[in-house]
């Protein structure tokens, strides 16, 4: 069997925020089996320990990205560890309300905007100037598919997730001349502790179980699967790599093919 070499190694320092659980410790231990080093954050501290634990070689910040000040020293900490910077994955998020607008607490959608949205403004505008300075670089926004289409009862998220793909193909405009590439990842629904929350949250709002809400959505995926955490490590890897070098400004759906069928509801 042929092994390809991607281009990446020791050499190459990633930043993956919320990297200590769920899909952003699959993408940040995607990188170190590849050997790089990596830098994670996140707000639980337990969280982190685990991840140290199981992941030795790499380090962490306790940091939330809608704070500013958290943000510059979680950037502090990264450059007393590695003194440059190669990759950013920007995955921080949460899931926001599931309301109606109206019955949305605006509270509730501030922190969404300020976690899903102004956390990842926060984190490139430090970025930049490290990818500047290295002289290449790729930054990887994680979006959704809720950024294609509208997404009922789910106002915040939606909102923030179509903002990140117009930031992706406007910083990608202003950074390619630097050689850093921005993308962003539109995973469809993901297996895992929060798509079944998000699901349970959807039954009780719609007066239905479940498995009726899981089963729709299964189907709005053209291949009926819920994607894993994997697939999106895969990605994440591949576009910051050699093999996905020519690739920028891109929103790429990694939902099996996606259509919009809320009104099966």
């Amino acid at each position: 069997m042929t092994v390809v070499n991607n281009g990446l190694s020791p050499e190459h320092v990633v930043l993956v925020t919320a990297g200590a659980n769920g899909i952003g410790r699959k993408i940040a231990e995607k990188f170190l089996g590849y050997g790089c080093k990596v830098h994670v954050c996140d707000i639980d501290k337990k969280v982190i320990a685990d991840f140290l634990e199981a992941n030795p070689s790499a380090t962490a910040s306790v940091a939330d990205v809608a704070n500013v000040d958290q943000v510059k020293q979680m950037f502090a900490d990264l450059m007393v560890h590695y003194q440059h910077l190669d990759v950013l994955v920007n995955n921080a998020g949460i899931a926001g309300p599931t309301a109606l607008v109206e019955d949305i607490d605006p509270d509730d959608w501030a922190r969404t905007i300020n976690v899903d949205l102004n956390g990842q403004f926060h984190c490139t505008k430090f970025a930049v100037p490290l990818l500047k300075a290295n002289g290449s670089g790729s930054i990887i926004n994680i979006s959704s598919n809720a950024g294609f289409f509208g997404f009922p009862m789910r106002s915040p998220y939606a909102a923030s997730k179509w903002a990140l793909i117009g930031l992706t193909k406007t910083w990608a405009m202003e950074l390619g001349p630097h050689n850093i590439r921005v993308n962003a990842l539109c995973p469809g629904s993901v297996k895992g502790d929060r798509i079944d929350n998000v699901i349970r949250l959807d039954a009780e709002k719609r007066g239905v179980t479940p498995d009726v809400v899981r089963e729709i959505y299964a189907e709005q995926s053209s291949l009926r699967l819920f994607v894993s955490p994997d697939d999106i490590a895969n990605m994440a890897v591949f576009l910051s790599s050699d093999l996905g070098a020519s690739l920028s400004g891109q929103a790429i759906g990694i939902d099996g093919h996606t259509e919009n069928l809320s009104s099966k509801f």
